[in-house]
């Protein structure tokens, strides 16, 4: 095998033509290239593929600018080779010989960011925990991400920050701020690529990338401090300065996330940055949720109408319109606050938090207490224990049954359990009537 390798090495050197190798471009020796192709393509065929390779050393000899076939069955057979191979110094000579290919194939063939892009995502995987090739791995992505645009395939997406670690952690040969540009240059690439994703609908490869964001968010604490000391340091003069830098505040915005310091007014006014120019559910709801918290009612609420409507999903759509009904409960807007419970309670059945949300509403409805009878302001919460049912809160419903009204409460107002009993007020529910004894 090591011979192999210096073969592939030595013709690596070779002078050969340009070509884009579409159309079938056969040596001299037609008839010979017709058996080699024969015989390692059968070879393929019955994964033989150390059977395969005497066939396409011939080839990458003699018809190198043959088709663009014989780099695609040649990266095959190696790719198979090497993830078979147990021995780990006859591992890393296929590896090598692998990328060989890849780098023949472009200079070759062309086609250099769909190539490279192969190429990456095979270093990666191969040498990406090599303490001797991690650094010729990060460079490799780096270039694939400056020459791929939203080309760019989304296993390097993924690997990239994974890199940038396994160089961290392996090497110690990234500072602090080499972390950071790699951090900012990669979220930005997945955010356009999510971007491109968004237009066409294919909402399962979003999914995925968001995913890999979140586990770069993960990375990141791992190799710098992040923190809003960090922040406040290294970023705020500059934004202080010119508000209106969009990737500055997408770099805030998210190192505050990541360092857990969001209540900090900065967070927002990033926030607002991004919100200009880029109308993002996650960033509107969770904006909307921090200015309730922090008293800003108008703005809150705002935002959260404004997530409802950037929700692509009825999980998403259910959880913004909790947040409007929280600022409607918070308005003592009751009616309205029940109302958006259900319609969140239909956007996504499997989120019980909206009849939760709609028994406490009942169960602090002290205003609908009459004070003539016991039993009768009771039947609160009877509406309430049905609504933590719903929602399977069986601490909750514990503690309204506690508060049922007494067997003699009822007997003095002629009633009999089971009844069906109207809660007037706001609520306008009927309840079947149960005590607590």
């Amino acid at each position: 095998m090591r011979k192999l390798f210096s073969v592939l090495l030595f013709l690596s050197v070779a002078t050969l033509g340009w070509s884009q190798c579409k159309e079938y471009k056969w040596p001299a020796e037609k008839s010979k290239a017709e058996e080699q192709l024969a015989i390692y393509g059968d070879a393929i065929k019955q994964q033989n593929y150390r059977g395969a390779v005497p066939g396409l050393q011939w080839f990458m000899k003699n018809a190198p600018n043959w088709n663009t076939k014989l780099y695609v069955d040649a990266a095959e057979v190696y790719n198979k080779l090497a993830s078979a191979e147990k021995d780990p110094a006859k591992k890393q000579v296929l590896v090598d010989s692998l990328m060989w290919i890849y780098d023949e194939r472009v200079k070759t063939c062309g086609d250099e960011v769909n190539v490279l892009n192969r190429k990456a995502t095979y270093a990666a995987v191969y040498n990406g925990q090599n303490k001797d090739k991690v650094v010729e791995v990060l460079t490799l992505l780096d270039k694939v991400l400056q020459i791929s645009g939203t080309n760019v395939s989304d296993n390097v997406l993924d690997n990239y920050f994974k890199i940038v670690f396994a160089n961290f952690a392996l090497l110690k040969n990234v500072t602090d701020e080499d972390v950071i540009n790699r951090y900012d240059k990669i979220q930005n690439a997945i955010d356009a690529k999510i971007a491109v994703y968004q237009t066409q609908n294919k909402q399962n490869e979003v999914a995925k990338l968001k995913a890999s964001k979140a586990a770069n968010d993960d990375l990141l604490p791992k190799m710098v401090t992040v923190n809003c000391d960090f922040v406040k340091k290294n970023m705020e003069p500059k934004f202080k300065a010119n508000p209106n830098d969009l990737v500055l505040a997408k770099k805030i915005f998210g190192f505050m996330i990541v360092g857990k310091c969001t209540d900090e007014p900065l967070w927002l006014q990033a926030g607002e940055t991004i919100h200009k120019t880029e109308k993002d559910y996650g960033i509107a709801k969770n904006m909307a949720v921090k200015y309730l918290s922090a008293g800003n009612i108008k703005r809150a609420e705002e935002l959260a109408k404004e997530s409802v409507d950037l929700a692509k999903s009825g999980p998403d759509k259910a959880e913004a319109l909790l947040v409007v009904g929280s600022i409607q409960q918070k308005n003592n807007a009751n009616t309205a606050a029940r109302d958006t419970y259900r319609q969140a309670a239909a956007a996504d059945p499997s989120n019980k938090d909206a009849w939760e949300k709609i028994g406490n509403l009942y169960a602090s409805s002290n205003e609908c207490k009459k004070l003539e009878s016991q039993a009768q302001d009771r039947l609160i919460y009877l509406a309430a224990y049905e609504m933590y049912a719903k929602a399977g809160n069986n601490q909750k419903m514990s503690e309204m049954k506690a508060l049922f009204p007494s067997k003699e409460e009822i007997f003095l107002l002629n009633w009999k359990t089971g009844d069906s009993k109207p809660v007037g007020c706001w609520i306008g529910e009927n309840v079947s009537l149960k005590t607590r004894d």
